[in-house]
């Protein structure tokens, strides 16, 4: 299994909470690549229940990650 940020991006408009079945569902459903349904797929499955995309990849970048001043535009 492997995440890019361009990859993870796809479920940034996910039904969360979602557990790894209703993920690849909706992967299915909306056409995100087929990387990402493989992805998915390759989760160890407990039935946990994902409550955001860092669930899945922590180091999903968040918008602090980025170094930029907001107010300054």
């Amino acid at each position: 299994m492997y995440w890019t940020l361009e990859l993870a991006s796809k479920l940034e408009d996910a039904p969360w909470p979602a557990n790894k079945d209703e993920l690849i569902e909706w992967s299915i459903r909306t056409g995100t690549p087929a990387e990402v349904i493989e992805n998915l797929r390759e989760i160890e499955d407990e039935g946990e229940v994902y409550d955001r995309i860092e669930d899945i990849w922590p180091d999903y970048p968040t918008k602090e990650d980025f170094f930029f001043n907001e107010d300054e535009y």
